[in-house]
């Protein structure tokens, strides 16, 4: 009877007290994650009865510690959301900034994973290996794009200190040959610290029909476009949902949320009822529509009114030049995103608005971050259906695109504006995204809310920040500091300086003095109000080398040029050359050499781990989906067979045997209507079919693709080859493939065995995707050529065809 009093009072006391008010709670030094297990104070009898219980308490943060929110767009500009002076309103971030602060001299790398690297370590982007974007890794410490163990998160860090931690959106911060269903998933969100994960692998997906994940198991999304679908809506609906359970079933354990949506990155997808808000809006052009943001941001104080707006660069023409057909187009482009961006910020006002519901919501401390990048120039000068295909290097037209005006923005389309809009979009200052040598690529505004703590609202901070001052800004509000060691290994000190000086002071002295800039041979330092940059082209030329021998650069003093608009090199010759010596000390210390200006010629990795590389054959049974292109064989401009093994009904069958990429490019292998067709679609621009002409015999039958490739000259080449249909070791149709994909046919999309999720590779099947196949799928096999043809100056070839190469079987 004595024991089960004891239990009871033991199980009231639980009751009567939360695990965060505990006595004898875990408050460890956090210097070294994780803490280790405490030691049991209890004590042990020979039964229960003279024995007394002690829990291990789970660790808190400190008394008060503040929920924290990260919001990050995609490739927006500094002038292109209303709250910072853009033609685009943004009302939900408009009420942030009421209740908070707009820091109007804050920067990011100047493009994606380097941004979001440095953003969630408080390190340099080359410290944490991610000099570039993970497509284009190169085996260099600060370009291999492998997170290193001594730059644990602030998710981890949160995580280990007692906060449920959880990221929505994109994550493009996995090596490239990392992203595949079965992992390894160390490197995934999960693997690096949060809790929680829904979103998307890579740099961009399709808006409409994504490619998900929930933590590390693939999943599709609920609704077909059709039915009303749309990614941003998805990612807020999951992440409200979450906030919510948290908050309900542990309300005293405060919580940190990255929310990072695809938008507005291309494709600048947007519901048909957004884009029509703004038709006609940009009628007027690039050029005038740059000159109002202009004036707007003055007039809201995000620019000194003594700035002076800088020029268009020659290599963007003036709206006026135009023809009206290129006006039309372009404006169409313009409209898309308009309400795109308008269409997102609604949606992460509805998160917004849900957290301010929560209790404790005065306690939150907000970073919405308007971009990881200025706004994208890789729609290139003309605009596009296709983003992708521009990024392999394949230009588009006004002619090609006019036609389809009327679909830009909805699921037909990976549709990007011309570089005309980005340029507008960076008012007041020179270039874009990919472009860190300048404020266009950059500058990028913030808003931080925190109702509790910052006294100050609607006004503006002009201290120069960087995306790595974030972390310690969020270790000094949770009171905590960052650890030494992570799992025994030795974390690198963080590179960010605190920002919590400027919220209540807008007079205070910045603190960060220095900060070196560097992606895709761009390179700036800025040192005590002065800036050195050397522009290294124009960021749509995706092909390529410039080289670093007698490099260009540039000297402003941004404490007296806001926008960068006066070139002092010539007068301060000394200045400049202090600030060189200052950029090749940090670039040396931070792991920015070797420079390397490459693009597309990056993207081959052919010495990056992988799970294809140096493999001619694979090997793949039925159901085996969701294997992204860096992990499936390597066809791009390639000799190959594919060869199925499947088992055909009495009654027919139809449906996808394979397939892989998606709108923006891919193949399928498939049946319809009882005749086998193999589809490849070169961009959206062509689509090939090669269909037999009987129907597929029943029982157990073998199926063929031989295709052959023509030879070609390396990279952006597009010529192809033909394709030979075999049905049991019988011809049954044979058709030329003119134009082949070289490089990549997506970003997200990915090899299907038995059916074709996300967007159809080819627009053939749409309506009844993901179009399985009814049939028996025994094997799907891929055969590769040892080399790919390739034609030399002499006229001569070597590969396939040639006597040299050939199938390895």
């Amino acid at each position: 009877m004595g024991g089960r009093a004891n239990f009871a009072a033991a199980l009231a006391a639980g009751l009567a007290v939360s695990s965060f008010q505990v006595a004898i709670a875990q408050t460890s030094n956090t210097s070294n994650l994780p803490v280790p297990d405490p030691a049991f104070k209890g004590t042990i009898g020979k039964s229960f009865e003279d024995s007394r219980p002690d829990f291990p308490q789970p660790i808190h943060p400190p008394k008060g510690a503040p929920n924290i929110v990260v919001v990050l767009l995609d490739d927006l500009g500094f002038g292109q959301p209303g709250t910072f002076g853009g033609p685009v309103p943004t009302p939900a971030l408009d009420k942030l900034a009421a209740q908070g602060l707009r820091y109007n001299r804050f920067h990011t790398t100047a493009i994606c994973s380097p941004t979001r690297a440095a953003l969630l370590t408080g390190r340099n982007h080359h410290q944490v290996a991610f000099g570039t974007i993970t497509e284009l890794a190169t085996g260099y410490p600060g370009y291999n794009t492998v997170w290193p163990r001594s730059t644990a998160s602030v998710a981890r860090v949160l995580t280990e200190n007692g906060y449920s931690t959880a990221a929505f959106g994109k994550w493009h911060n996995t090596p490239d040959w990392e992203t595949s269903p079965i992992g390894p998933f160390n490197h995934w969100p999960t693997g690096l610290g949060f809790q929680y994960w829904y979103g998307f692998q890579g740099g961009e997906t399709s808006q409409w029909e994504p490619q998900l994940f929930r933590n590390t198991t693939a999943v599709e999304p609920s609704r077909r476009p059709e039915e009303g679908y749309h990614l941003t809506e998805d990612l807020v609906d999951d992440a409200i949902t979450w906030v919510n359970r948290q908050q309900s079933l542990a309300p005293d354990r405060p919580y940190f949320v990255y929310f990072a949506p695809g938008a507005v990155h291309a494709p600048l997808h947007a519901p048909k009822e957004w884009i029509d808000k703004f038709k006609g809006k940009f009628d007027q052009g690039w050029d005038a529509v740059r000159q109002e943001t202009f004036e707007r941001q003055k007039k809201l104080g995000v620019v000194p009114a003594d700035a002076q707006l800088t020029s268009r660069p020659k290599e963007i023409e003036a709206w006026n030049s135009l023809s009206p057909d290129a006006k039309k187009l372009y404006a169409r482009h313009q409209e898309a995103f308009a309400g795109f961006l308008a269409h997102t910020d609604y949606h992460v006002g509805r998160l917004l608005e849900a957290i301010a519901k929560l209790p404790n919501a005065d306690n939150t401390l907000i970073f919405y971050i308007a971009g990881d990048n200025g706004p994208s120039a890789e729609g290139s000068v003309t605009g596009t259906l296709n983003n992708v295909m521009t990024q392999n290097g394949i230009p588009d037209s006004v002619e090609a695109q006019l036609p389809k005006r009327d679909e830009i923005g909805g699921p037909l389309h990976e549709n990007h504006y011309p570089v005309g809009w980005a340029w507008a979009g960076s008012s007041p200052f020179q270039w874009m995204k990919r472009v860190p040598s300048h404020f266009g690529g950059t500058r990028n505004g913030m808003v931080v809310s925190w109702p509790s703590h910052i006294k100050a609202h609607g006004e503006v901070r002009s201290q120069f920040h960087h995306v790595v001052d974030i972390v310690p800004t969020i270790y000094q509000a949770v009171g905590i500091k960052a650890p030494d060691r992570v799992d025994g290994i030795e974390q690198m000190t963080i590179a960010g300086v605190d920002m919590s000086y400027s919220f209540d002071n807008a007079g205070a002295t910045g603190m960060r003095t220095a900060q070196y800039f560097e992606t895709g041979g761009h390179r700036a330092i800025y040192q005590d109000g002065w800036v050195a940059a050397s522009f290294h082209g124009v960021p749509w030329q995706l092909t390529g080398s410039v080289g670093f021998k007698d490099n260009k650069w540039e000297l402003y003093n941004i404490d007296a040029d806001f926008a960068e608009a006066h070139d002092l090199a010539a007068a301060h010759p000394d200045k400049l050359a202090e600030l060189q010596k200052r950029f090749d000390e940090e670039a040396a210390k931070f792991e920015v050499f070797p420079l390397d200006d490459r693009f597309a010629e990056r993207a081959s990795g052919a010495d990056r781990p992988s799970l294809t590389v140096g493999k001619t054959r694979f090997l793949y049974s039925a159901g085996v989906t969701r294997v992204p292109e860096g992990s499936a064989p390597s066809i791009y401009q390639r000799s190959h067979k594919i060869i199925a093994k499947v088992t055909v009904p009495d009654s027919g069958a139809e449906g996808v045997i394979v397939a892989e990429g998606g709108g923006s490019g891919g193949y399928a292998l498939y049946m319809k209507e009882g005749r086998l067709h193999y589809g490849y679609n070169f961009f959206g621009k062509e689509i090939y079919d090669v269909s037999s002409s009987e129907p597929l015999p029943t029982g157990d039958v073998e199926i063929e693709v031989d295709y052959q490739q023509q030879p070609f000259k390396p990279l952006v080449e597009t010529n192809g080859g033909v394709a030979d249909l075999r049905v049991n070791g019988k011809s049954v149709a044979k058709g030329n493939i003119d134009n082949v994909v070289g490089v990549r046919f997506s970003a997200t999309e990915t090899l299907d065995i038995g059916m074709d999720l996300g967007a159809p590779a080819v627009p053939t099947y749409r309506e009844k995707l993901p179009f399985a196949f009814t049939g028996e799928i025994n094997s799907v096999e891929f055969e590769l050529a040892k080399e790919q043809p390739i034609l030399k100056e002499n006229g001569a070839t070597v590969g396939p065809g040639s006597g040299e190469g050939g199938f390895e079987r």
